[in-house]
């Protein structure tokens, strides 16, 4: 199997979208792994706590490596990505968070219209090594890293990188951690692999919009799985597996994922759907990524003890 570097040179211009209209910039073998250099979610626009998230930055959020081409993957299959690790890179302070205007689990937004003004814009820039982020002289946060965005492209249309759907995209789920393998839908010839928004750290929900961004050395290995036709995208670990849901209102996120993952019990692993929903019912477990985006994303598993 081939080692493959999708640096900043090799990438050329990031993406903002995600399709199949863009030109890969990476044609791979099925068991090939890529070395990528992901930029944070702002492109590297706030460099300092005085560079206010309404003042230098643009249009465009969240930009994507790729689309990486994947040999012999045709529409029906599935994409089976390892996330291998993931290495802060650039000079310190290399992480940031931030409050954005109207923006936010707890802010008015352009879906949740409310009276207050928005809330104030702070940045914290803050130094993130592979031994923890320094928070504040009393609290550093460990270094727990994942992949925030993560998509294959959708048959047609274009969709931006900032929304979660069925194709995967910015699902902020932090099991998508380096030791677990993310299974996404093939909808074009090649799969077409876009990834990016690489967190350091986020709790479940990343409540104020903004977990700590940084850019990454991310390292994945791409794998073909012929004939797998996925509803939902699915996480395995070496101790559950999960179906993840991304859509409003966030009770339909966990029904999406829930049902997705009775499918799986049942088509995969021998379990009568009714037996598998009663089961889950007792030990399934769920896991808020994000409640910011377009779409609010769930991750719902069960520990393979059961299985």
């Amino acid at each position: 199997m081939t080692k493959h570097q999708l640096t900043e040179d090799v990438q050329g211009e990031y993406h903002y979208t995600v399709g199949p209209y863009a030109e890969p910039v990476l044609e791979i073998e099925p068991g090939d792994t890529v070395e990528v250099e992901t930029h944070d979610a702002f492109g590297g626009a706030i460099e300092t706590e005085d560079d206010l998230p309404s003042e230098v930055l643009g249009d465009y959020l969240n930009p994507q490596n790729g689309p990486i081409y994947v040999e012999g993957a045709e529409p029906g299959d599935a994409l089976a990505i390892t996330i291998e690790s993931i290495e802060p890179r650039g000079p310190q302070p290399r992480g940031t968070t931030c409050t954005v205007p109207n923006f936010g689990g707890l802010s008015a937004t352009d879906r949740t219209a409310m009276l207050h003004d928005p809330l104030p814009e702070i940045v914290k820039k803050l130094d993130v090594t592979t031994e923890g982020t320094v928070w504040n002289d009393d609290i550093t946060i460990p270094y727990e890293p994942f992949i925030g965005t993560i998509s294959t492209s959708p048959e047609i249309n274009s969709v931006d990188a900032l929304t979660p759907f069925k194709h995967g995209g910015n699902m902020d789920l932090p099991d998508v951690r380096p030791g677990n393998t993310v299974y996404l839908p093939v909808e074009v010839e090649g799969g077409y692999v876009y990834l990016g928004d690489c967190h350091a750290a986020q709790g479940d929900g990343e409540l104020c919009g903004v977990a700590i961004e940084h850019p990454t050395n991310t390292t994945i290995t791409v794998d073909v799985v012929e004939d797998w036709e996925l509803t939902w995208p699915r996480l395995e670990s070496d101790e559950f597996i999960m179906s993840i849901g991304s859509v409003r209102p966030m009770e339909d996120a966990a029904r999406a994922a829930y049902a997705d993952l009775i499918a799986w019990l049942a088509d995969d692993y021998g379990f009568d759907e009714m037996e598998a929903y009663m089961l889950l019912t007792q030990v399934g477990h769920v896991r808020l990524g994000n409640m910011v985006d377009p779409n609010y994303t769930i991750g719902a598993g069960i520990s393979k003890e059961y299985l």
